[in-house]
C-alpha cells in the first residue's frame, strides 16, 4: 500500500445526480440500506461475491430500485479506485455506507484483519481523495469493539496501516495471540473493528478539512446470514442477556446508516454510535454489580 498514489476520482456523470455507494451490498444490511438510499439516490452496490451481488441487484430491481453492481474486493486499492470511478460516472458521490466485512467464523485471523481493517482504510482513503465537500461516509464497526478490554487493543500499531501494511498486520496479529489459536479470529475481529472505530475518529479533523464527514456505527447481533454465523457463540450468545433480548434487524441498522450520511446529520462526525440493543450496557452494569458484591 505504501507505493500506491491514489489520485482524485474522475467524475463523468451528471453533477446533480446524487450517488450512494454501499460496500458489502449483497449482505442483509447492504440490501436494506439500498432500499432506503434508492428512494432519492442512484445506488452502487459493491461486493466480493459476484453471484450474490447479481442476486441482490435483481431483488432490488423487482422493487423498483435500479442498482449498479460492481464486483470489488475492498482489500484491493485499485479495485476500490475502479468502484469509485464507476460511481462517479453516474453522478456525484455524496454518501458511502461501508458495510463490507467478515466475521470470525468466515476465516483465519489474517483474513479477518485484512478485510475489516485494510478494507476500511482503502474505501475511506479513496473516498477522501475524490469526494466533494458535503459528502459523508459511515463505517460499520461492531459492539465487539466496545467489549474487548482497552489494554488488549494495539492502538499504537494502528497508524502503521497508512504506510506499512505488512508492519500493521504483523503487529495487530501478534496481539491476537493472547487467547490461543482457537480464539485468534475472534480477537482479530474485535481488534479490526476497533481499528474501524479509531480511524473514524482519528481522521475526522482531516476529513473536515475537505468538508467531509466520517462516522462509525457499532451494530450488535443482527439477524443476517453473516450475523447468524455467530449464533451459538461470540456475539450471538449475548443476545439473550441484552437489555433488548432479541436480534437486531437489518432494517434498523440501515435506517441509522442512512441518517448518518444524510444532510440531517450535518453536525455528526468523528464518533461511534453503538446500536446493540443494550448488550454492552448490560455487560458493564453486571460487571459493576458483581464487583461490589
Amino acid at each position: 500500500m505504501s507505493d500506491h498514489k491514489a489520485g482524485p476520482v474522475v467524475r463523468y456523470g451528471p453533477k446533480m445526480t446524487p450517488v450512494t455507494i454501499i460496500t458489502g451490498g449483497a449482505g442483509g444490511m447492504g440490501v436494506a440500506t439500498a432500499r432506503i438510499a434508492g428512494r432519492e439516490h442512484t445506488v452502487v452496490l459493491c461486493d466480493i461475491r459476484a453471484d450474490r451481488l447479481a442476486a441482490a441487484a435483481a431483488v432490488l430491481a423487482e422493487e423498483g430500485i435500479a442498482a449498479t453492481a460492481v464486483n470489488c474486493d475492498v482489500t484491493d486499492r485499485d479495485a476500490v479506485d475502479t468502484l469509485f470511478e464507476t460511481a462517479a460516472g453516474l453522478g456525484t458521490v455524496t454518501a458511502v455506507v461501508h458495510t463490507a466485512g467478515v466475521s470470525p467464523a468466515m476465516g483465519d485471523a489474517e483474513y479477518v484483519m485484512r478485510t475489516n481493517a485494510i478494507g476500511t482504510l482503502n474505501v475511506n482513503e479513496v473516498f477522501y481523495d475524490g469526494a466533494e465537500s458535503g459528502a459523508a461516509i459511515v463505517n460499520v464497526a461492531s459492539m465487539a469493539a466496545h467489549i474487548l478490554p482497552e489494554e488488549l487493543i494495539p492502538v499504537a500499531a494502528f497508524p502503521l496501516a497508512f504506510a506499512d501494511e505488512a508492519g500493521f498486520l504483523t503487529a495487530t496479529l501478534a496481539a491476537c495471540d493472547i487467547a490461543g489459536e482457537q480464539q485468534r479470529s475472534g480477537i482479530a475481529y474485535a481488534i479490526s473493528k476497533n481499528f474501524v472505530k479509531w480511524y473514524s475518529s482519528a481522521r475526522a479533523e482531516r476529513f473536515n478539512g475537505r468538508g467531509l464527514r466520517i462516522v462509525s456505527v457499532s451494530p450488535g447481533s443482527v439477524d443476517t446470514e453473516m450475523g447468524r454465523l455467530e449464533e451459538k457463540h461470540g456475539a450471538g450468545a449475548l443476545v439473550a442477556d441484552a437489555a433488548v433480548p432479541r436480534w437486531g434487524k437489518a432494517e434498523e441498522m440501515a435506517e441509522l446508516f442512512a441518517f448518518c450520511v444524510s444532510d440531517r446529520a450535518g453536525y455528526l462526525t468523528g464518533t461511534d454510535i453503538l446500536n446493540d440493543g443494550g448488550v454492552v450496557a448490560s455487560i458493564r452494569e453486571r460487571s459493576r454489580v458483581g464487583s461490589n458484591t
